[in-house]
């Protein structure tokens, strides 16, 4: 990204010599996602970011008088981004979710109707990791003709993603899940699938984003695509995994369970519950020892509400208030884990201490 930062300021979209070299950085870059995603370059469509990518997926797919399905653990970016479209004519369902937190093909095959326009399910959670059947429902929707939307997000550099495997017309990631810069992310759309674009002005990005390109950082996520999957080629999600089951294994000494912890998930994460225990009060007694932990989605850091996705488990609101996400990276060490453990024994016995003196 340097280069882009300090001296080649070129707009990609000129035809002049800087802006040509910063057009073939923007070019290379899309190659590299697209060898990611297991699409052509021509259906990479760069954005600021998974929000961005979602809402141009939903948006952009959608009119009144249609009918959009969606499941009830979506991130916000999604979920809000349907709920708007309920606000202007069009017909929107969300689907439950199990125990576990796995929606149902046979209930998005049960919701479909002759106008349904769009089925979104995200490919990972965000807070508990929990791996929806994408593939099953990608099927579901081919038969019917209907537009599939993943949200793959989370799942992007944890476990390997290929669009036709999937189904999907449009899936979207975004940079800094997955060791990218913040502000950046791609949106795959499928040949012959049109778009109504979220912005008005030029003819950026096939017609399908209009603004000049952030070079930068669009080198960047290209880099943090190749990275991601030079990682899983050499292991890197196994990796993640064994830390994350040894991580579970040592919490779960005084922790007082794994939520969705009995159905696949990506391997760097784990959603526990600390019964008789508020959340937010242990999120910030480690953050204090250095630990980065949350009681929640990130981008809901400080709501007071409970986790929605929770909620839609059915777990009862003081276990989600209870509960805690712990996130590994490709680089997370075994020393790491360890010493996650022994400061989260230390302030869960502190805290707990502190509750049998206050009651």
């Amino acid at each position: 990204m340097r280069p882009f930062l300090v001296g080649q300021f070129g707009n990609a979209s000129s035809i002049h010599q800087e802006g040509q070299q910063a057009r073939s950085a923007v070019e290379q870059a899309r190659a590299r996602v697209a060898r990611f995603l297991g699409c052509r370059p021509s259906e990479i469509v760069f954005t600021s970011g998974g929000t961005e990518s979602d809402n141009l997926a939903v948006f952009g797919s959608a009119a009144a008088g249609d009918h959009v399905i969606c499941s009830s653990v979506e991130h916000h970016a999604v979920l809000h981004a349907v709920k708007r479209l309920g606000e202007r004519g069009v017909e929107v369902e969300f689907l439950p979710v199990n125990g576990l937190g796995v929606v149902s093909a046979e209930d998005v095959r049960r919701a479909l109707r002759p106008n349904t326009r769009l089925v979104s399910v995200m490919m990972a959670n965000n807070e508990t990791g929990v791996l929806q059947p994408v593939a099953e429902i990608g099927r579901i929707a081919r038969e019917a003709g209907v537009r599939f939307h993943v949200d793959a997000v989370q799942a992007a550099g944890k476990v390997a993603i290929e669009v036709d495997a999937i189904g999907c017309d449009l899936l979207s990631i975004s940079g800094h899940k997955m060791h990218g810069p913040q502000g950046t992310g791609a949106l795959f759309v499928r040949s012959r699938t049109r778009l109504e674009p979220l912005f008005a002005g030029g003819a950026h990005e096939r017609q399908r984003r209009a603004g000049t390109e952030n070079v930068a950082g669009i080198v960047g996520l290209g880099k943090a695509a190749e990275g991601a999957m030079e990682g899983l080629c050499s292991g890197a999600g196994e990796r993640m995994g064994v830390l994350r089951d040894r991580l579970e294994t040592g919490l779960l000494e005084f922790a007082s369970g794994v939520n969705g912890g009995q159905t696949a998930r990506v391997p760097n994460t784990s959603n526990l519950w600390f019964e008789s225990l508020d959340g937010e009060a242990l999120v910030i007694g480690l953050d204090l020892k250095g630990l980065a932990v949350s009681s929640g989605a990130a981008c809901s850091s400080g709501a007071s509400e409970p986790s929605h996705v929770l909620e839609a488990m059915g777990l009862p609101v003081e276990r989600a208030r209870a509960s805690l996400r712990f996130s590994l990276h490709r680089q997370t060490s075994a020393e790491e884990i360890e010493r996650t453990i022994e400061l989260v024994s230390i302030q869960v016995a502190k805290l707990r201490e502190l509750s049998a003196v206050t009651q």
